[in-house]
């Protein structure tokens, strides 16, 4: 098999040395598992923003994708396999096989049409419907998500005063999260569950909107909103949308609240926290590389400002 890495995935070398070395590693990765697990490359190979996805057949002619994980950005793969084994089809995408050690998951192969082009209210009814077969109770092999957000928030503090982001906001942001954080987890949560993450399958003969690409921990199902406010940020400013930014990014968040049965305050405040952490590591990313904040990334924080700033009164 000779594998070619596509572009968008082999540029990302620029994140450093981890990832120059499995870019390095990928070919002959994924050509052992082919050979291993007896698949035939069966398209066009595709990315995300970590992984390598390959559709394939196996040798009883089934259709599917095998994903390789980068271990470069290891812990939030560590227990994919698992919650998709615990969802069993349910909403999400089958698993097939799973080598956990090689980062390796062959998956059912779904439709590649996601709710990107859906009318944005509809495509939240549909995740909102979604987070109720998603959300099934802790699994013990999961870690807190508060432990997470813990850290993250301490990282948000320390950088107080340098983060471009009004500092009112970054105090509310850390208190809300030191409160939240002391709660117990109640379900599973996806993570990182937004339009391009929601692909067409099939369930018993019908049509069906299924999950894919969990980072799963076990949490507060409130935490997931947030990325569904932050995607197609463009198309509140567009000529189809009706009324201003913060009026459309209320509409998405109320019709995620009340489709799913969520706490509106509590959702809100995870919104906020969501948003502002999410701006923190923007910042971080261009301290780390010894730069100032990139245009790309000045437009990241105030599309953050902007959400955490809306979903409030």
């Amino acid at each position: 098999m000779v594998l070619t890495i596509p572009p968008g995935l082999d540029s990302q070398r620029a994140l450093g040395s981890d990832w120059e070395a499995w870019l390095d590693r990928l070919p002959a990765l994924a050509d052992s598992v082919v050979s291993e697990w007896e698949l035939t490359l069966d398209g066009e190979s595709m990315h995300g923003f970590c992984s390598l996805v390959l559709p394939v057949r196996t040798r009883s002619g089934i259709s599917a994708v095998l994903k390789l994980h980068t271990d470069a950005e290891a812990e939030e793969s560590d227990h994919e396999h698992l919650v998709l084994q615990r969802w069993h089809g349910r909403g999400a995408v089958r698993l097939l096989r799973a080598d956990p050690g090689r980062r390796a998951l062959l998956l059912e192969r779904l439709d590649q049409v996601d709710l990107t082009e859906h009318w944005d209210e509809e495509a939240c009814e549909i995740v909102g419907r979604l987070y109720g077969r998603l959300h099934v109770p802790p699994m013990p092999q999961l870690r807190e998500q508060a432990s997470y957000v813990a850290r993250w928030t301490d990282a948000l503090q320390r950088d107080a005063h340098a983060v471009p982001v009004p500092r009112r906001l970054v105090d509310q942001a850390v208190s809300l999260a030191r409160d939240l954080c002391q709660e117990p987890a109640t379900a599973v949560i996806h993570g990182d569950l937004h339009y391009e993450n929601v692909l067409g399958g099939e369930r018993g003969g019908e049509q069906a909107w299924l999950v894919i690409d969990p980072k799963p921990t076990n949490g507060d199902p409130h935490y997931e909103i947030e990325p569904m406010l932050r995607n197609r940020f463009d198309e509140y400013g567009s000529a189809v949308a009706v009324g201003s930014v913060r009026e459309g990014i209320r509409r998405r968040f109320h019709t995620l609240v009340d489709t799913a049965g969520f706490d509106e305050a509590r959702a809100r405040d995870w919104v906020v926290v969501r948003s502002i952490l999410d701006a923190h590591w923007a910042h971080a990313d261009a301290v780390r590389a010894g730069r100032p904040l990139s245009a790309e990334e000045r437009e990241y924080v105030t599309r953050c400002i902007t959400v955490a700033k809306a979903v409030q009164d």
